[in-house]
């Protein structure tokens, strides 16, 4: 349920077409929860028949035309409904992870090279992040609205640095493991 509220949160920082915001979801908030174009589109629909949004008129009506949308009183209180609702965690789910117990019993050819690719694409993600940190965050920027999405993005930040940090240690590991490695019981 949470791609609605992606959109919403997304339309009340700033009324958007349907393009607008795939857009903005490939650049920022698809960072954290990515939807595809046709699923932001889609969305767009049911939160209008819900009444969640609105259409902007548009100054000059012509076919074809992107549609500009408005969130609405009623989808301004679902968001705050659903942003000051409890929710669990949800359990971590990693192919990545569970390749490694797969390799204790049956070998660890290709996993190593695996590590190495992801160390890499993690290292690129964390410099990016901190690239956007520089840019986007500067000392003396501290508003409410600045401080909350510079949690989000230390968040990513965070988990850039331990998957850097841990895929490191990973390789460390691989490199005292015994040539042969585990076999197949």
């Amino acid at each position: 349920m949470s791609l609605p509220h992606a959109i919403l949160t997304a339309l009340l920082e700033k009324p958007s077409s349907g393009l607008e915001l795939t857009r903005r979801f490939d650049k920022s908030i698809g960072y954290f929860w990515s939807a595809t174009h046709q699923q932001i589109y889609r969305e767009l629909g049911k939160l209008e028949a819900d009444g969640l949004i609105r259409a902007l008129a548009s100054e000059q009506p012509a076919r074809g035309q992107k549609k500009s949308y408005e969130v609405l009183p009623a989808g301004r209180a679902e968001l705050a409904r659903w942003s000051a609702a409890a929710q669990d965690p949800k359990p971590h789910r990693d192919t990545l992870l569970l390749r490694l117990r797969a390799a204790a019993v049956v070998g660890t050819e290709g996993i190593e090279a695996d590590l190495r690719r992801h160390l890499a694409l993690h290292r690129r993600q964390l410099a990016e992040y901190e690239e956007i940190e520089k840019r986007d965050f500067p000392p003396g920027k501290d508003g409410p609205e600045d401080r909350l999405r510079h949690l989000v993005l230390r968040a990513g930040i965070d988990l850039e640095t331990f998957w850097t940090r841990w895929l490191t240690h990973a390789l460390e590991e691989f490199a005292e493991l015994p040539a042969e490695g585990p076999q197949s019981r």
